[in-house]
């Protein structure tokens, strides 16, 4: 490939994983005047942000497969398709649950260019250059965390919140457009198409599906069996899994591997327990601090702007210096974050608010990095591709379970009012139990970060007779 070439698939592949946590990061500022213009419920609110969610997670392990089987750029392409198409659907939406099909689509197409754009950089670049244009593409995804709650705010104070999805359709359709003249087939698969783990996928994706939907319907009977039934599928999943010739999920990377375990099980727990965060402060700003969405933005942006700075840092000191501590380290002091946001108040002044968002943003910038160092160091060459889709799916299935619990809550205590209306001293306390469990959750991931074992020692082992 020629430089124009190699810049443009660079450009097409940092594009989407920035507009990906773009969306997220703005959409959460945009609720509180989403829910007013679409006269929401607390419920349905919560739902944009899930049925994206939701689309990603039921989408990123089959993508995976289905992109080795038939082409990871011809399902690139597909997958922009859909993220341009449901983002004009956003933009046009005439009521709420246009909007959170057009979400869930969105979250689909995120999950095709997500699981597959890795794959075409790695296959475009020669092996000297992989490091580097991985690391513009992992700059993307912490560049669209850090602008999106500043200028989602702008754009939704003064241009409407069905800008964010114009632009998004905008960068959509270009970026497809250069994807057609650049991103050419190249017809190889590394498996035959029998090799599809089809059982595994449908009790995969029905088993997720049921649980989300029974999360919102709680406390109901209807709710309860709903989360039943999608225990069970799961575990039918995981049964499915360890016996299956090519799984969709590979069980014995757990079961042989303490390591890729405890790191992929300390990432699922940060994600579940921080993602919250950005929802709740967003409501909290807007709604009890009676701030506009652009002043909540700038004041959110702490904490992805410190994950932005630290994140490259930390992950050079992880490869002079066990990636475990600064896990560990950052993980402590994610959770002793959470557990200070649990005290928030009406008159919370805004400057430890911010300095907490600092605290929380260093936090994650030191568990990141190093635990995604510590998963890849942990297999093989050849599982490199699947390790790195594991450990994104964690990365989802955190968001899925924190947004869930969030859904819980407002079923639990709000009915079907909205934000809006609920009084301030309820959406408090449902904010101030959220925090707390999200600091309960978080704490296991203290110990699963530390206990997780030494890479050094892992290699030592590998080569050991």
């Amino acid at each position: 490939m020629g430089k124009r070439e190699e810049l443009s698939v660079l450009l097409v592949v940092s594009t989407t994983s920035f507009m990906g946590t773009f969306l997220i990061s703005a959409v959460n500022i945009a609720l509180p005047t989403i829910e007013r213009n679409l006269s929401l419920t607390a419920i349905e609110l919560s739902w944009i942000i899930t049925s994206f969610i939701l689309g990603t997670a039921l989408f990123m392990l089959p993508a995976g497969t289905w992109g080795d089987r038939n082409d990871n750029r011809k399902l690139f392409k597909w997958g922009l398709v859909l993220f341009t198409l449901s983002s004009l659907l956003c933009y046009l939406a005439p009521d709420g649950h246009w909007l959170i099909a057009g979400r869930f689509v969105q979250g689909v197409g995120a999950a095709f260019t997500g699981t597959t754009g890795q794959a075409i950089l790695v296959a475009s670049f020669p092996a000297e250059k992989r490091g580097q244009v991985l690391g513009i593409a992992v700059s993307s995804v912490y560049a669209g965390l850090a602008l999106g709650p500043l200028v989602g705010g702008i754009l939704t104070s003064h241009a409407g919140w069905r800008s964010l999805f114009l632009i998004a359709a905008i960068f959509g359709l270009i970026t497809f457009f250069i994807s057609m003249r650049y991103l050419k087939g190249n017809g190889k698969t590394s498996r035959p198409a029998s090799s599809g783990d089809h059982l595994g996928t449908i009790l995969f994706m029905v088993g997720l599906t049921t649980l989300v939907f029974g999360s919102s319907l709680i406390p109901s009977t209807e709710g309860w069996i709903l989360m039943g039934v999608a225990f069970i599928l799961l575990l039918l999943f995981l049964r499915v899994e360890s016996k299956t010739t090519h799984p969709l999920l590979d069980i014995r990377l757990f079961t042989r591997n303490k390591l890729f375990t405890y790191s992929n099980l300390s990432a699922l727990i940060n994600y579940t327990a921080t993602f919250a965060i950005v929802f709740f402060l967003s409501l909290y700003l807007q709604k009890i601090q009676g701030l506009s969405p652009r002043d909540a933005g700038a004041i959110i942006v702490a904490q992805p702007l410190m994950m932005a700075l630290f994140s490259p840092v930390v992950g050079k000191l992880s490869d002079k210096f066990q990636p475990r501590y600064f896990a560990t380290v950052g993980m402590a002091l994610c959770t002793s974050g959470l557990g200070m946001l649990a005290f928030l108040s009406p008159a919370t002044p805004i400057g430890w608010i911010v300095a907490i968002l600092i605290w929380v943003g260093v936090g994650f910038a030191l568990f990141s990095s190093p635990n995604m160092s510590t998963i890849m160091s942990s297999v093989k060459p050849l599982q490199y591709g699947q390790a790195s889709g594991i450990a994104s799916s964690m990365r989802v299935f955190g968001q899925i379970i924190s947004m869930s619990i969030i859904t819980f809550l407002f079923s639990m205590n709000f009915d079907k009012s909205s934000i809006e209306t609920v009084p301030d001293p309820v959406f408090m306390n449902v904010m101030q139990w959220g925090f707390i469990i999200f600091t309960i959750i978080g704490v296991p991931g203290i110990y699963f970060s530390y206990n997780r074992g030494n890479i050094k020692k892992k290699k030592k082992h590998a080569e050991s007779p």
